[in-house]
């Protein structure tokens, strides 16, 4: 049987921290399903995966051929839930640094708005980060703002969740930023549609197992397609 929210997250080479992610929202005792979009893992992410849906029956998983990359995954995921009715999508990082303890307060708050996002830099929020990559994302994300004149602190993000009833006609396919940039452009599409963006506080926590995918060059290249957005 279907539940009405589907949670969502991507992984490549995620088999130190998988069966962790999924344990904690099976702690929840929540009625919803997972889908879980895998690029190929060479660490056997996917065998884990399957195995633990063994027990469970509320995992879909998806295997790529080949690393697609982080924006392809959600457009996938955004489709998949669409198209199969579900009536919340929530996505979140498969490396623990997204707590699954905040999904309920995402389930409670979609049911009066449309689109709600984690956010490290408003009140009650924080992260783990420090040095350059915290003065990079805290003030980028200031600046995002700044440009887009959008009241909201945190455009990168990807734990978020989407009250799909109000996206039927928002086509994910209309976001041409690629890698960690999709995010930001994201927002900036969902503002201009007119959809209501709640913020809710989230603490975001470093990974402790496996190896960051984050490169420094990431985050330039999200000025230049802010940029781009926003002037041409």
């Amino acid at each position: 049987m279907k539940n009405n929210i589907l949670i969502f997250s991507a992984t490549y080479n995620e088999c130190e921290n998988i069966r962790d992610l999924l344990n904690s929202i099976d702690k929840l005792k929540l009625e919803l399903d997972i889908l879980i979009i895998d690029d190929n893992s060479p660490d056997q992410t996917s065998e884990i995966i399957k195995q633990y849906n063994l027990e469970k029956n509320n995992i879909k998983l998806i295997v790529r051929n080949k690393k697609e990359g982080l924006d392809t995954a959600h457009k996938l995921a955004f489709k998949y839930s669409i198209e199969n009715n579900y009536e919340h999508l929530i996505t979140l990082d498969a490396d623990l640094s997204h707590d699954p303890k905040e999904i309920p307060t995402f389930i409670k708050e979609l049911n009066d708005n449309d689109f709600v996002i984690g956010s490290r830099y408003m009140k009650g929020g924080g992260a783990d980060m420090k040095g350059i990559r915290l003065f990079l994302s805290y003030f980028g994300n200031k600046f995002i703002k700044f440009i887009f004149n959008i009241n909201c602190n945190e455009f990168t993000t990807s734990y978020r969740g989407f009250n799909l009833k109000r996206f039927k006609n928002f086509d994910f396919q209309n976001i041409s930023s690629k890698g960690y940039s999709f995010f930001m452009e994201m927002v900036y599409l969902i503002h201009k549609e007119g959809l209501s963006i709640k913020e809710i506080p989230i603490y975001f926590k470093n990974r402790i197992k496996g190896q960051s995918k984050l490169p420094i060059i990431e985050i330039f290249r999200t000025f230049v397609n802010l940029f781009k957005l926003k002037f041409f």
